[in-house]
């Protein structure tokens, strides 16, 4: 049996695992995102541990970010500017490579999340289509022409700027670089700090909702019209409350005015934003994707 290894590290919590080529899970771990030494010396006994009993082909590796993906870039793999405190620039890439001998492929998080629902989850085969992630960060990846967004450096849309009425919501926000841009409003993080509790001890009739939608609907909708995605996924710790995608949609369809005359737009959009199809696991296995593809071009 073919197996690859996937890891997600993400802003909390890292998560890894080992599994065939069609993403079921042989063996898993997870464990708190702390210092990079603790951190990366775990990943590296994990998958030292389970090549004693497997052949594991290639490993990929889904990472927030920002991160260098550049392969002819000397800091190819590292992590940048991340306000993650004792993250920027660490070679997260090169260490995991010179402990492990398996070619090995990295990505970002959300990159690696929208790959996994392109291969087995709520966009499969669906081209393009974007993936936000709403929790801890905001990011945003996608696949066109059947391949993961990738540019100048990677797609940074949780950064965008978008309409902030001063007047309905004085919160300045919560980016350490842009104040108050689609991050810095709207994660779980900027939740907090705003209504001074935890975004779920918030009940779904709370003022804090609606706000939050209409931020979300203003990135969505610069998106579609940016890109015209055929189907937008709606991932991360913000959208595990159901009824947000029922005021997001409302929101974006508000916000469009019947501008897009698509009919999955106009008559759809239930089936047009939606939630992952993998769950909680749309990094870690859209990372074994990754490896899978790396190995098996």
């Amino acid at each position: 049996m073919k197996l690859f290894g996937g890891v997600e590290t993400g802003g909390t919590k890292i998560v890894c695992v080992v599994a065939d080529g069609d993403g079921n899970i042989a063996a898993e771990t997870s464990f708190p995102t702390t210092n990079p030494d603790e951190t990366i010396s775990r990943v590296i006994a994990f998958f030292k541990d389970q090549m004693r009993a497997h052949s594991i082909e290639a490993l990929g590796i889904g990472t927030f970010g920002p991160v260098d993906l550049d392969p002819q870039s000397r800091t190819y793999g590292y992590i940048t500017t991340t306000p993650k405190p004792g993250w920027s620039n660490i070679d997260l890439l090169g260490r995991i490579s010179r402990a492990l001998p398996i070619p090995m492929v990295i990505d970002t998080d959300v990159n690696a999340a929208a790959m996994g629902e392109y291969t087995w989850g709520s966009a499969i085969g669906i081209d393009p289509f974007v993936y936000f992630t709403i929790g801890t960060g905001i990011g945003m990846g996608g696949m066109v022409n059947h391949a993961l967004l990738h540019g100048l450096t990677h797609p940074e849309a949780g950064h965008m700027i978008i309409h902030h009425d001063v007047r309905l919501d004085p919160f300045p926000g919560a980016c350490t670089y842009h104040g108050d841009c689609f991050e810095g409003l709207a994660t779980g993080f900027a939740l907090e700090k705003r209504w001074k509790t935890r975004g779920e001890t918030l009940p779904d009739d709370h003022p804090a909702w609606l706000l939050e939608a209409n931020y979300i609907a203003q990135a969505l909708v610069n998106t579609i019209l940016m890109l015209s995605p055929k189907k937008i996924v709606l991932g991360g710790g913000v959208m595990q409350r159901q009824a947000m995608f029922v005021l997001i949609r409302q929101e974006v369809a508000r916000l469009l005015n019947d501008y897009v005359k698509s009919d999955q737009i106009l008559n759809g959009m239930d089936t047009f934003i939606v939630p992952p199809g993998l769950g909680k696991r749309s990094g870690v296995l859209g990372a074994v994707a990754l490896a899978r593809n790396y190995a098996h071009p």
